[in-house]
């Protein structure tokens, strides 16, 4: 054990002298797209997929104490998750890797929650960026900023530096194993609002992101303050003014879940001085939760559904529509037929 925990420490502290050494990637000041936004807004249309801990406890938010072996999955069908959404008219998945409870979907060297101390060891990240190769289609990585299990008492500023030297370590692993195979275009950033902005290291993420991944756009949930307090939450889309400060930054577009862009909705804002453009991206579920849960009965209607892809959509904004695969690993028939019959609806 000591062993172990001094080769954590070890790399802890090498990871920390790399990040400090990297020099700060930041985006360049401009009042329309630049050619990885365009691309991430000509995408359009994704999925966002939650499957983790919670799929098998019937809740959204676990809070980092049920033990590993309850993530027991009878099969991961990947294949199903990206065929699905390729035959729904969508271009990109988002994986959620690592939810609040901090349980990561792929075999991490940093800690023991993960899927290799499970009832299924599937590398789920690795499987999934393999078959979005396979297919033809992009991927995109949720990571959840807080986590319940490594920083749970998120009130200790004393334990900031270590958890961020942490973050860093993941978002570095999930780098390499997606790259094996396909190249990462999405980072969905979560749970920001747990503490104030300057105490995450939103800098040295987005650096870390850019050198090893130019294409990868990305987002903090809640990303936008206000002009008198920039560390406000939550400033809703229908509040969000041209001008108004950037809550984390640096980061390439809006994130509110799971709320609708305004009617006109603004672009430009600002940090430093500087003016940045960033789109929105909306995130909606279809039925009444995110993961799997066996009371969540109800869908959206494909009305309902049709308008908000087309709000969502409008203005070079973009929608991704969550499914949450069962503990069988596969999405629901009733997810599938209703994605299938929205494309028809919408023609895409």
């Amino acid at each position: 054990m000591k062993q172990q925990l001094l080769f954590c420490l070890t790399l802890c502290l090498m990871g920390a002298k790399v990040f400090a050494q990297t020099k700060a990637i930041v985006p360049t000041a401009a009042d329309k797209p630049n050619r990885y936004q365009q691309e991430q807004i000509d995408r359009k249309y994704g999925m966002f997929i939650h499957f983790g801990m919670n799929t098998f406890h019937d809740q959204e938010w676990t809070d980092g104490s049920k033990p590993p072996g309850s993530y027991a999955p009878t099969a991961i069908d990947v294949k199903q998750w990206v065929s699905t959404a390729k035959a729904a008219g969508m271009k990109y998945i988002i994986l959620v890797s690592k939810h609040h409870d901090g349980f990561c979907l792929w075999d991490s060297k940093y800690t023991s929650y993960d899927v290799a101390s499970s009832a299924n060891k599937t590398d789920v990240v690795a499987a999934l960026a393999k078959e979005c190769r396979n297919q033809g289609i992009r991927l995109g990585l949720y990571y959840s900023l807080w986590d319940r299990k490594q920083n749970g008492n998120v009130k200790d500023l004393t334990a900031d530096k270590a958890y961020n030297t942490y973050m860093l370590n993941q978002l570095s692993e999930l780098l390499n194993i997606t790259q094996k195979y396909t190249d990462i275009v999405e980072l969905w950033l979560d749970g920001g609002w747990e503490k104030e902005n300057y105490r995450w290291p939103a800098q040295e993420i987005y650096t870390l992101v850019k050198s090893k991944a130019p294409q990868c756009q990305v987002g903090i949930n809640w990303s936008i303050g206000t002009p008198e307090n920039v560390d406000k939450h939550m400033v809703l889309p229908k509040d969000q003014q041209n001008l108004f400060p950037i809550r984390y930054f640096p980061s390439d577009f809006r994130l509110g879940d799971p709320y609708l862009p305004a009617t006109p909705d603004p672009k430009l804002f600002t940090s430093q001085g500087n003016t940045y453009y960033m789109p929105f991206e909306t995130t909606v579920v279809l039925g009444e939760r995110w993961f799997y849960n066996t009371t969540d009965k109800k869908h959206k209607t494909l009305g309902e559904l049709e308008q908000i892809y087309r709000t969502a959509t409008a203005q070079d904004n973009i929608l991704i529509l969550n499914v949450g695969p069962d503990r069988a690993g596969r999405i629901r028939e009733t997810d599938v037929d209703l994605l299938l019959k929205l494309k028809e609806k919408l023609k895409l």
